[in-house]
């Protein structure tokens, strides 16, 4: 996505890119052809990375992929709408397409859709690639998309992003390859919006999903909620270049120790998301990769400002003083993440503000700022488990911090088993955290406007709430830029979310598999690598 391209994405641009390299176009004479297209310098630079990566790779056809995740349960579907653990979002990705996808630079890009415009960003326009075929051999039409995006509006389907969803209020079939859909107001978004999970294209009136009749490059062959699923290559793919393998099977292995030792011994080609202090039993092993991915994904410590001490003027700045952010970075995290600056657009996001630094730690103004609060000396509860990722080692280095300065945190570990119910949200000062967002307009809703469901310090500002609105209805990406920049700042200076560091999501994987990238929507490419990787024979 670039300045100068605002309304319209499609795959010309990337197809057109590799094409020429495949002919020898030199890197120059492709960046100054782009320039003269209206593509921005660094956008130009994204562009041609991605080119020259895709040319340069070549995939291997076959081969049977087995892979692990982390978690798994019996209430597991292959409803994209109800989709809330990592084994439903991959499942989802394999069996399903979406109009548009996220890519590796985190903008959107055409899937099942051939371009999506607007001139207002209120009312959009979807042209549909034809010769898209689901499972059973019915062809995608206009009528698909409208069924699928319409079911998250109605309640008894519990579609876990029906109020993202809300804001689409018109679906209307213009003809078999077109749909028109109208927002309740302005939003620029959509077309990263609609690259979410959740919104997976299925066929009109599907009730039964446990076939999960698709699109996707895999057709479903066997799923036993809780225990595995087996996907087999989709011989009628309307992508010429995938997938390259033939089958793949996924299940989970919930234990950290339990998962490596399955892809040490062969059993699996990938582990996913391994825990920094396991990493350890892998890295530098013969024949085994760590696939890193710095998404988004964070830890928090939240102080609510509504509650004592976190009402005490002061308080807040005195504990953003107080993190040391590196020593979380080096210690807590084994040096699995990127220094983070309080606000939740990260590093991986088109819109994160590099020139907002974070506050140095010095204990001599946290100090200050604890005197000022008149706290300095008493205890404080400091609520941690093991449920928010590392959130119990973070918890002890600042309370061996304030120690050094006289301040006193009474650090209460609590079990992770109902730890999201009973003190998340809840309590004067615990820890959050926070899965992976592609917009900032969604994790400012979420989690800063101040009606958000997930506000996490009560932070409350109507400045924040009107430049929130002005974003999301503008589709100038300068002016959207500006004012995520100066969101950024306020969520930084004036809440009560501390965000030391962006999680690094780590996949550990065998040499023989290929092709795994990084995506902003995190691990496992995003959750969509089946389709995309490959074996070496």
């Amino acid at each position: 996505m670039t300045d100068s391209k605002t309304t319209n994405w499609t795959r010309a641009d990337d197809a057109m890119v590799e094409t020429a390299l495949r002919r020898g176009a030199t890197r120059r004479e492709l960046l100054q052809m782009l320039l003269a297209g209206g593509v921005a310098t660094a956008a130009g630079g994204i562009m041609l990375g991605r080119a020259t990566n895709a040319v340069a790779a070549t995939p291997v056809a076959g081969g049977a992929l087995k892979a692990a995740g982390w978690s798994s349960s019996t209430a597991d579907t292959l409803d994209p709408a109800k989709a809330s653990l990592s084994t439903d979002y991959v499942r989802c990705c394999a069996f399903y397409n979406r109009l548009t996808y996220i890519g590796q630079d985190g903008a959107p890009r055409m899937e099942l859709a051939e371009s999506i415009e607007s001139k207002d960003a209120q009312v959009w326009t979807v042209k549909l690639r034809s010769g898209v075929t689901f499972h059973d051999g019915r062809p995608l039409t206009a009528d698909d998309v409208v069924f699928s995006l319409k079911r998250h509006l109605d309640p008894a389907v519990g579609s876990k992003v029906a109020k993202i969803a809300k804001q689409m209020t018109g679906f209307k079939a213009v003809d078999k390859q077109t749909v028109e859909i109208t927002l309740a107001s302005p939003n620029g978004d959509l077309p990263t919006i609609l690259g979410m999970h959740h919104f997976m294209i299925v066929a009109d009136g599907m009730a039964d999903f446990s076939k999960a009749n698709g699109t996707g490059a895999f057709v479903r062959e066997v799923f036993e909620p809780g225990v595995r699923s087996v996907g087999l290559k989709n011989k009628n793919y309307f992508k010429p270049n995938g997938p390259n393998i033939d089958s793949f099977e996924f299940f989970a292995i919930s234990e950290d120790n339990a998962r490596i030792n399955a892809l040490l011994s062969g059993d699996i080609h990938l582990a996913a998301a391994i825990n920094p202090r396991s990493v350890r039993l892998i890295d530098g092993k013969e024949g085994f990769v760590l696939s890193k991915t710095t998404a988004g994904n964070y830890t928090n410590l939240n102080v609510r400002m509504d509650m004592a001490p976190g009402d005490k003027k002061g308080f807040v700045e005195g504990m953003k003083y107080l993190i040391n952010r590196e020593q979380i970075q080096k210690s807590a995290l084994r040096g699995l993440a990127e220094i983070g600056n309080d606000q939740p657009v990260s590093p991986a996001n088109f819109y994160y503000n590099a020139d907002l630094k974070p506050k140095a730690f010095d204990p001599e103004k946290a100090k200050f700022h604890f005197e000022k609060a008149g706290l300095l000396g008493q205890s404080i509860p400091v609520i941690a488990s093991d449920a928010a990722n590392s959130a119990v080692d973070m918890a002890m280095i600042v309370q061996a911090a304030g120690a050094e300065i006289g301040m006193t945190f009474d650090v209460q570990r609590v079990p992770s088993d109902g730890y999201w119910d009973n003190y998340w949200l809840k309590a004067p000062i615990h820890f959050g955290n926070i899965n992976p967002r592609p917009t900032p307009d969604i994790l400012f809703s979420l989690l800063y406007a101040s009606d958000a469901p997930w506000n996490e310090s009560q932070y409350k500002s109507e400045k924040f709430d009107r430049m929130l609105i002005e974003a999301r209805g503008s589709l100038d990406q300068a002016k959207r830029r500006e004012i995520y920049n100066e969101m950024q700042v306020m969520v930084s200076e004036e809440a009560g979310t501390i965000i030391p560091a962006y999680l690094s999501n780590v996949d550990a994987i065998s040499a023989k598999l290929k092709g795994l990238e990084p995506n902003p929507l995190g691990g496992m490419m995003g959750y969509s690598f089946a389709e995309y990787v490959w074996l070496e024979a």
